[in-house]
């Protein structure tokens, strides 16, 4: 299913666990299928579950688990059903609602999908996985609005510009998708926050976060020349931009408001066997004229001098 990157389905609930009756006995087969899914091997995953579902139909973690089969197979209609009777059957639990909402964000339906996140947050208020995917689904719908701000408008300069922002936070043109990948589906509780930096990085890795911080550093300063400096030689502007083009485009958005401040927020750093480092971080970005928060990742090769720069920048994970 192609869903919108910044938007993350939730695993199966510690809550759903702690409804079930019997747990146990099915815990194991359970916990297989969900590798199955893991490695994407659909159908044999749904047949554990629905050998669970043969004896224990109404139990909340393998119908959770079985939506979340359907999600990844692209089966958008048969998940949201499931999704939908686990929100009847179990109202208390924020996660059906979760991931009825990103399904909804994939099909363009993001005031169903606002709708659907609000209720998972008033069924559980400290459900962070919902706030952070509200935020998003707001920031799709005001890239639309503004959208036909301009088609009304389109000499309105302030419309053009938060647009660009909005864009710009999340890699792409409104309304664009991304393959979303599935967060783990064993039974157990909701994705939790990552560390706000590594306790352990390996120096090369240490190095890239360092080159991370300074380019956000210098977006917040707008030093256009210091900003530009951390992406490198092998960089390919989004869409069919040339780089001068590009560069040309960033020096005036940086120029535009008053004040920037961009933070990077919780990054996960990750070295590849290619020599390379992937840095996937939540960026906050707020101007005079613009607030906005989504996940990035930035993927950064060293240079010839030795100095890690960005390659690859994209929304999402």
């Amino acid at each position: 299913m192609d869903v919108p990157a910044f938007l993350r389905l939730s695993a199966a609930s510690a809550a759903a666990a702690a409804i079930l009756v019997g747990a146990a006995v099915w815990a194991d087969e359970l916990q297989e299928a969900g590798k199955l899914l893991g490695a994407r091997q659909h159908q044999q995953a749904l047949e554990r579950v629905n050998k669970v579902l043969s004896t224990e139909p109404n139990d909340p973690r393998a119908r959770f688990l079985q939506g979340l089969i359907y999600a990844d197979q692209g089966n958008a209609a048969a998940a949201i059903e499931v999704f939908q009777k686990l929100t009847v059957d179990y109202p208390e639990l924020p996660e059906p609602y979760n991931n009825l909402a990103v399904i909804y964000a994939s099909q363009g339906e993001y005031d169903k999908a606002r709708a659907a996140l609000e209720q998972s947050i008033r069924t559980h208020p400290s459900y962070a996985t919902a706030y952070e995917n509200l935020g998003d689904v707001y920031a799709k719908l005001a890239s639309q609005a503004y959208d036909k701000a301009l088609k009304l408008d389109s000499a309105n300069a302030a419309a053009q510009h938060k647009l660009a922002l909005v864009r710009d936070l999340f890699g792409a043109a409104p309304g664009a998708t991304h393959k979303a990948s599935l967060a783990a589906s064993s039974p157990a509780a909701p994705r939790a926050a990552p560390a706000a930096k590594p306790a352990s990085a390996a120096p090369d890795t240490a190095g890239a976060l360092d080159a991370v911080t300074a380019w956000a550093d210098a977006w917040s300063r707008k030093d256009a020349d210091a900003y530009l400096g951390a992406y490198g030689e092998d960089f390919r502007p989004p869409g069919n931009a040339t780089r001068s083009a590009w560069e040309s485009q960033r020096r005036e958005r940086l120029a535009a408001p008053k004040s920037i401040s961009v933070k990077v927020d919780a990054p996960r750093v990750k070295a590849g066997d290619d020599g390379r480092v992937r840095v996937t971080f939540r960026q906050h970005y707020r101007s005079d004229l613009f607030t906005g928060s989504s996940t990035k990742t930035l993927l950064l090769a060293r240079a010839s001098d030795g100095r890690w720069r960005i390659v690859q920048e994209r929304a999402g994970q």
